[in-house]
């Protein structure tokens, strides 16, 4: 039998022996048995399984990047793989885990799980077959000798029954191939002392780690790098700045660094250059702040080792999460960003814009983008994006071109719309399946489809009146009956409903700065507020609503949070002029004031997500578009809702 199909004997202990290989060098290439292969929890990328060598097993996990191999059928239960670089580490209350970052399929699947001790073949090295020629023969070897050894063979073979005797085997290297140590270990000898140094680091790749692991070498480029900001809360001054990390592979991660660390690492990291980290902490990242694809972020204090590698380069993989245009709706106003996939429909010349809080101007173009949802949207290119690349599309429309964008940002601006970030990268015609495939759509029917916008049916009075009101139309109770709502990402819908309730002894407003309408507080040195945003002191603020309502429809009520430009329209009035109310003419026709906005009816468009209160979860209904009942388009659509019912 070929002794690349079968297991390598001891290859648990082995790993359980060396739990984390300082080089690739030292990480033995080992063949298991896959059994029980499962996937983990809902997960499509993350599988797990028991690594068998016949006579112990381990828990263990296959990379990410392998998934594709297991959900084509590559690699099924019971096949056999040898791994080429992994960390064994020891999880809190389940024991150790074998993590593989690196391995590749043996067999597609055995006949049945390799059991009992595994017996040597034909094709040991010299230096063991001298070895067993030393040793004296034992009992368990004549016994060995006079029972046939059954060897377990891939499906497409047939079963051999070895005659004895049968000399052991011992898995070694394909003839004429160098193995990745022996080629590390050549690179080695022929570097100099410095690059050879940090050639012996054990270098683990993002993908690989974990809040439980302990010491860790990643190697990574900096492809984004945030600002060093200074916040001021109940506990003192403070200053934070984030970088964007990305490795050899693609997989992202983010690194924050508070105080003294932010202060040292700051002057350190630089845009484009190649770091080697270690003695960092992982905690799972807050869905609501991450602006990545991990599920962990990475947290860097005074202690942590940040080395440039000098004279090392690489061009991370980028690694796309694309989005449908038809699906953008439920990213609106989030701090999630997505990845776009689409076709060129028409570039419009260069603009410029005036910002408000510098008065800089800023080129801006937009772009209409197609996908195979038969939908469009408008993606705002800004800076370099706009004039060069901006241009080059320009000249290509004609041929409507593909195009990849990586960290778009969602608004509701024309009911939905992207925009680009400082970070924000487009390919054009970028060889990936996704735009081969969009590609073949576009000439083959979508070119001649007609293509609606998004936005005609998610905004509100700005993309097309009040269309988005009428959509996904559901009574409070289609909510509230139902608590976990909202757990993985916002859900939009829509309500008819009256104001039942205002509390007038909640905190209705914020004081917010005139310029960026942020929060402002009061200045500690002299007089004005302090604006954390805009980095400055001002003599007034405004003050702007932040207030909770309760509506109720015939199935039920719910409180709702409704923000400024929304309760105004509520109230009936500024929040600068409630205050003045309340303050001039008392609290009587304060609280008239606000009953007056109670028992009118509404018509919302809210979105539902999940939120944590004293480590309970709660639900939570945020208002994002509100009108007055248009009574006239209010029957015409409970006319169309009649007509349906009754044609089913």
């Amino acid at each position: 039998m070929d002794a690349a199909k079968s297991v390598t004997p001891g290859a648990v202990s082995l790993i359980q022996a060396n739990p984390s290989p300082k080089s690739d060098a030292d990480a033995p290439e080992l063949v298991v048995q896959v059994v029980d292969l499962k996937c983990l929890g809902n997960s499509t990328t993350r599988f797990t399984f028991m690594a068998s060598d016949g006579t112990a097993k381990i828990k263990a996990m296959l990379p990410t990047d392998f998934a594709k191999e297991v959900q084509a059928g590559n690699l099924l239960n019971l096949g056999l793989i040898r791994i080429l670089d992994y960390t064994c580490n020891e999880i809190q209350s389940r024991g150790k885990c074998l993590l593989i970052t690196k391995c590749e399929i043996v067999a597609q699947v055995l006949d049945a799980e390799i059991k009992g001790d595994v017996k040597m073949e034909e094709g040991s090295t010299p230096k063991d077959d001298a070895k067993m020629e030393e040793e004296p023969a034992t009992k368990d070897d004549v016994k060995m000798e006079e029972e046939p050894v059954i060897v377990l063979k891939p499906k497409n073979e047939a079963v051999v029954v070895a005659k004895p005797p049968v000399p052991p085997v011992m898995l070694k290297p394909k003839q004429d191939v160098k193995s990745a140590s022996q080629i590390v270990s050549e690179q080695r000898g022929n570097a100099a002392p410095a690059a050879r140094l940090a050639m012996t680091r054990r270098v683990h790749p993002l993908i690989s780690l974990n809040p439980y692991q302990g010491n860790w070498v990643i190697k990574v480029r900096v492809t984004n790098k945030g600002n060093l900001r200074t916040y001021r809360n109940a506990r003192g001054e403070g200053c934070v700045f984030n970088v964007e990390l990305t490795d050899q592979d693609g997989t992202q991660i983010q690194a924050t660094m508070f105080n003294e660390a932010a202060k040292k690492f700051y002057p350190i990291f630089e845009m484009g250059k190649v770091y080697y980290i270690s003695k960092g902490s992982l905690r799972i990242a807050n869905k609501q702040f991450k602006t990545v694809q991990n599920d962990y972020e990475m947290t860097l204090n005074e202690s942590a080792v940040v080395e440039e590698a000098e004279g090392e380069a690489f061009i991370p993989q980028v690694q796309y999460n694309f989005v449908k245009i038809d699906q953008l709706g439920s990213y609106v106003n989030s701090r999630e960003l997505v990845d776009l996939v689409g076709v060129v429909q028409s570039v419009s010349p260069t603009l410029s814009v005036r910002r408000k809080i510098d008065n800089e101007t800023i080129p801006k173009r937009d772009i209409v983008v197609a996908d195979d949802t038969g939908k469009t949207v408008t993606v705002s290119l800004w800076n370099d994006l706009a004039t060069t690349t901006g241009q080059e599309l320009l000249d290509m429309t004609d041929s409507s071109p593909v195009i990849a964008i990586k960290s778009l940002k969602v608004s509701d601006f024309q009911g939905v719309s992207l925009s680009t970030i400082s970070r924000s990268t487009l390919v054009i015609n970028p060889d990936m399946p996704e735009a081969q495939e969009l590609r073949s759509w576009y000439d083959s029917e979508g070119k001649g489809t007609s293509l609606a916008p998004i936005g005609a049916d998610m905004g509100g009075a700005r993309a097309g009146g009040l269309k988005s009101l009428y959509s996904d139309r559901v009574f409070l109770s289609h909510i509230t009956n139902d608590p976990t709502m909202g757990q993985d990402k916002p859900v939009f819908f829509s309500l008819y409903a009256f104001i039942s309730h205002i509390k007038p002894d909640q905190t209705m407003w914020y004081r917010a700065c005139k310029s960026c309408n942020k929060k402002v507080t009061e200045a500690i040195t002299g007089s004005g507020y302090w604006c954390e945003g805009c980095q400055k002191n001002a003599d007034e603020c405004s003050l702007r609503y932040i207030m909770v309502v309760k509506v109720s429809d015939p199935t039920g009520e719910a409180w709702i949070s409704v923000f400024n430009d929304h309760a105004e329209r509520i109230i009936g009035c500024s929040a600068d002029e409630l205050d003045r109310i309340k303050k001039e003419e008392g609290d009587d026709n304060y609280m008239i004031k606000l009953k007056e906005a109670t028992w009118v009816p509404h018509l919302f468009r809210v979105s539902v997500a999940q939120h944590e209160y004293n480590n309970e979860r709660r639900q939570r209904i945020t208002v994002r578009t509100q009108s007055p009942v248009d009574y006239a388009a209010e029957s015409k659509y409970l006319l169309e809702e009649i007509a349906n019912l009754t044609a089913s």
